[in-house]
């Protein structure tokens, strides 16, 4: 069972359903630059990868040891993709062999995130290239992710020594890393992977989301009986409120766990989270770091929420019928965003001396780490919905 998630309706849906479609050639321009921009930076990051988030617009190269760093290379095949030049495709496949290096001798890899590290690196490897070794790094993965279901509390812990009692505990994060259990499944037979899966949405469904359709980032359970505990922040602004990039992950992870299982309930979920979220946009529609903030609170943006949000509504435009109530307003919310990023967010126009693509990101605001920069999976998720608008929504996930 699933707890009844309220539906807001959308309050400026007449607006956004006015809003036209995003001209194919300013996509394309978009798009275009931004692999330029892939091109003149690679030589920085053949053998390294880009910092979670830059200072001063500007990542740092790094060893291959953060939860960010599959991004970057999810941007050389999503470069390849579009252009076709095998400098991407060889800088890309290369990677693999160091994520497979990273997985088989357990370099920073105790923690959930193993989807965001191996979908779009190895999953899209395979689906690309058709690489087998690619294919076998992203199984181990997901037996390292699955490895960390707790079967008190019927959930994948996110960090930390595995049964600890201070992090006995999931986050809404996680939905965006379920892809890797099902894509396990359907390539092995293994049921097992699935079943975990869904069994992990359920219950962020009953706990991290709240019943009005915002998000918790973290829900505790009790370590010893695995009950219910309660929701916090940690990247949120308070214990009450809704951090922006908690509330995207959770619309886009839903989104995919409908594509996988077909469970309604799964896209009754997004959609709450979505009008939660496009509700508390400002005028620009890129939302402040947390949705409780409004203009006169003069806290900063966070892009790589938007565009986390738009991969996920481009991702239930697919099952959404004509006829839904709310398709057309998601399109326009999505035509409306990402004109917005294009011609004042990205770094082609505004800030061509950086490396990244996207400004006004923040990691965090809590640790005051890469406030107002650029991230690397803003970048990512920047570069996909740009290719998803670009292939009229037909491009195949990595997801």
């Amino acid at each position: 069972m699933i707890k009844d998630i309220r539906i807001e309706s959308i309050e400026k849906k007449i607006y956004y359903e006015s809003i036209p479609y995003l001209p194919k050639y300013l996509i394309k321009d978009a798009l275009h630059n931004a692999v330029l921009k892939l091109k003149k930076t690679l030589p920085t990051f053949i053998d390294k990868f880009p910092s979670p988030a830059s200072q001063n617009q500007v990542f740092d190269a790094i060893e291959n040891i953060e939860w960010t760093t599959g991004f970057w290379t999810g941007e050389l095949w999503l470069a390849y993709e579009y252009s076709q030049d095998p400098i991407f495709k060889e800088v890309a496949h290369k990677h693999t062999l160091d994520f497979r290096k990273r997985i088989v001798e357990k370099i920073e890899v105790e923690h959930h995130d193993m989807g965001f590290i191996y979908c779009p690196t190895c999953i899209a490897s395979y689906q690309l290239e058709n690489n087998e070794q690619a294919k076998e790094t992203a199984l181990l993965a997901a037996d390292n992710l699955l490895a960390r279901f707790q079967e008190k509390g019927q959930f994948l812990q996110a960090w930390g020594e595995l049964g600890a009692k201070d992090n006995y505990r999931l986050i809404i994060d996680c939905l965006m890393n379920l892809p890797l259990l099902y894509w396990a499944s359907q390539i092995t037979g293994n049921k097992e992977y699935h079943d975990k899966a869904i069994i992990h949405y359920i219950t962020s469904c009953n706990t991290v989301i709240r019943s009005d359709a915002s998000a918790f980032h973290t829900f505790f359970f009790d370590h010893e009986t695995g009950a219910p505990s309660h929701g916090a922040a940690r990247q949120g602004f308070n214990d009450e409120s809704a951090w922006a990039r908690g509330q995207a992950w959770g619309i886009y992870g839903l989104a995919l766990s409908y594509r996988y299982t077909r469970d309604f309930r799964a896209l009754e979920a997004s959609r709450a989270l979505a009008n939660y979220f496009i509700n508390r946009c400002p005028e620009d529609h890129v939302p402040y770091w947390d949705l409780i903030f409004t203009k006169e609170d003069g806290h900063v943006r966070d892009s790589s929420a938007a565009v986390i949000a738009v991969c996920g509504l481009l991702e239930l435009d697919k099952f959404l019928e004509d006829t839904d109530l709310d398709k057309k307003a998601y399109q326009g919310y999505v035509s409306a965003v990402m004109q917005e990023l294009i011609t004042n967010y990205s770094t082609t126009k505004n800030c061509p001396e950086s490396n990244g693509l996207l400004l006004h990101g923040i990691y965090n605001w809590n640790f005051q780490s890469g406030v107002d920069e650029c991230t690397s999976w803003g970048d990512y998720f920047y570069m996909e919905a740009l290719t998803r608008l670009y292939t009229d929504n037909e491009w195949e996930s990595y997801w």
